[in-house]
C-alpha cells in the first residue's frame, strides 16, 4: 500500500498534492528594546549638559551713595543714538546746545561705530588715573530712537561685546535727541544739492 506524504516539504507537484502552510515568522524584539533603553540611559548620563548662554551683567555697587551711582565722567562718556535706515549718531560727553558734537557713523566701512568706540577706548586709556583698570571710566550710553529696528539694537550690543566694553547702558532717548535724529535722518534721505 502507498502512503500519502503530507509533510509538505517534498518536491511533488500536481493536482493531488497538498501545499504546505506557510507559517509567519515572528521576531521577539524585547531584547532590542532593552538594549535601546540601556544605550539611551548611558548617553543621557555620560553627556555634559550645555551651559546656558546669557549676557553677563555688571550691576552697580550697592555701597555707593545712590546719587553718585549713575554718574559718569564726561571725558569717558560716549552716547550712541540709532535712527531709521541703519543710521547711527553719537556724541562724546554731554550734547552741546548747538549740537556741534552730534556726529554720524555707520555700522561698517569708513567711519564705523567700531572705529569710534576703539578711539574712545584709547582716549580713556590715555587719560586713565588707575593703571590697574584703565577703562574704568568708559561708559557707553545706547539710545534707540522710535524709528530704529530691533536688528540695530542687537548690532550695537554685538559691537559692545566685540570691543569688550564693560560698562554700557541701554536707556530711553531724550526728546531733543529724538528730534536731532529725525532731522538728521530726513537730511540723509533728501538728495544733496
Amino acid at each position: 500500500m502507498a502512503e500519502l506524504d503530507t509533510s509538505g516539504g517534498g518536491h511533488k507537484k500536481g493536482p493531488g498534492v497538498k501545499k504546505g502552510k506557510k507559517l509567519s515568522t515572528r521576531v521577539d524584539l524585547t531584547p532590542m528594546v532593552d538594549l535601546g533603553f540601556l544605550l539611551i540611559t548611558f548617553f543621557i548620563f555620560t553627556t555634559t549638559m550645555s551651559q546656558p548662554t546669557a549676557m553677563k551683567l555688571i550691576l552697580p555697587d550697592d555701597k555707593v551713595k545712590p546719587e553718585e551711582q549713575n554718574k559718569a565722567k564726561e571725558s569717558g562718556a560716549l552716547t550712541i543714538l540709532m535712527g531709521a535706515d541703519n543710521h547711527i549718531y553719537y556724541y562724546e560727553g554731554q550734547l552741546k546746545t548747538d549740537a556741534s558734537n552730534f556726529l554720524s557713523a555707520s555700522y561698517n566701512g569708513e567711519n564705523s561705530i567700531r572705529d569710534v568706540i576703539m578711539k574712545k577706548k584709547e582716549y580713556v586709556r590715555s587719560i586713565a588715573q588707575d593703571p590697574t583698570n584703565p577703562e574704568k571710566d568708559l561708559v557707553i550710553v545706547i539710545k534707540p530712537s522710535s524709528n530704529c529696528t530691533y536688528k540695530n539694537v542687537i548690532d550695537i550690543l554685538d559691537e559692545m561685546s566685540i570691543n569688550v566694553v564693560k560698562k554700557y547702558a541701554l536707556v530711553d532717548i531724550f526728546d531733543i535727541e529724538e528730534l536731532l535724529v529725525k532731522k538728521s535722518d530726513e537730511s540723509a534721505k533728501s538728495p544733496s544739492n
